[in-house]
């Protein structure tokens, strides 16, 4: 059965839907299914992986409604062993459309019981926001992805994510795991970047993933392009950095961390 990361942070220009792309495109290029589903009504991560916007075919937005299968909207991408579900501006309406159904946040998790055996990853992108979409994805997530920069600001609101991932654990989905938190747009030539990796560093443990993914032309250029950055440059710092990435997550799967990390973050 696959495994449903949720890449998540409420805060906006962390590098989360980038993280999502090209962690799944890493994935992929693994050989391994993996699936991306886009939950943000952006849809950056439906143009960044090839995909484009259309108005004429399924997409997130059906599947969460019931109007349409995972099968039926899923779309191939470059990458032979990648597909991604696209978003659709109407996401936004789903947020109200979905407060009258009594399992709500379950629509997302009920429609991956289909496919889940078809993949080994399904990487979920959330929109930077705790609301409806973003809880569909925590509760149908196995763990959550943070992506984080490396600022004073960085913890900032960091509390209310993991108290939402509390309480999902709590009411829907008690297996709900930390994944990691990984620094993104990182310049390891500051000495703040240095000591905020290092504050982080203390607040989550071994929670925070060795890989740190650098500021890198490339991975900034390669979605005006709708690929992911091993498509664009596979020889550059962003794209040799997502691949480590992939590679540190599915090893830390076989020896995950011990320890609650989300337990004693939200009562200490």
């Amino acid at each position: 059965m696959g495994r449903v990361i949720a890449v998540a942070n409420q805060k906006g220009g962390v590098g989360k839907t980038t993280t999502a792309v090209n962690l799944a495109a890493s994935f992929a290029a693994a050989e391994v299914n993996t699936l991306l589903i886009d939950c943000d009504p952006q849809s950056n991560s439906t143009s960044g992986s090839g995909a484009g916007r259309s108005d004429e075919r399924h997409s997130t937005y059906d599947v969460l409604l019931g109007n349409a299968t995972i099968d039926q909207a899923k779309l191939a991408t470059d990458l032979p062993q990648l597909w991604v579900l696209p978003a659709h501006k109407n996401l936004i309406g789903a947020n109200i459309e979905l407060v009258a159904e009594e399992d709500r946040a379950l629509c997302l998790r009920k429609a991956l019981e289909a496919v889940r055996d078809q993949y080994e990853f399904i990487v979920l992108d959330c929109p930077p926001a705790l609301d409806l979409l973003t809880l569909n994805a925590l509760v149908a997530a196995d763990s959550v992805l943070i992506p984080m920069q490396a600022e004073y600001y960085a913890l900032e609101g960091i509390s209310q994510l993991m108290d939402t991932i509390e309480r999902v654990r709590e009411s829907f989905n008690p297996g709900l795991a930390i994944e990691g938190v990984v620094l993104t747009m990182y310049d390891d030539r500051t000495n703040l970047a240095q000591q905020v990796s290092a504050n982080l560093r203390e607040y989550f443990g071994d929670r925070l993933l060795e890989t740190t993914i650098p500021r890198n032309i490339k991975v900034a250029e390669a979605p005006s392009f709708g690929k992911p950055v091993l498509l664009y440059d596979v020889r550059s710092r962003g794209a040799e950095a997502y691949i480590r990435l992939a590679k540190e997550i599915m090893e830390r799967m076989e020896n995950p961390p011990q320890g609650n990390f989300l337990a004693s973050a939200v009562l200490g």
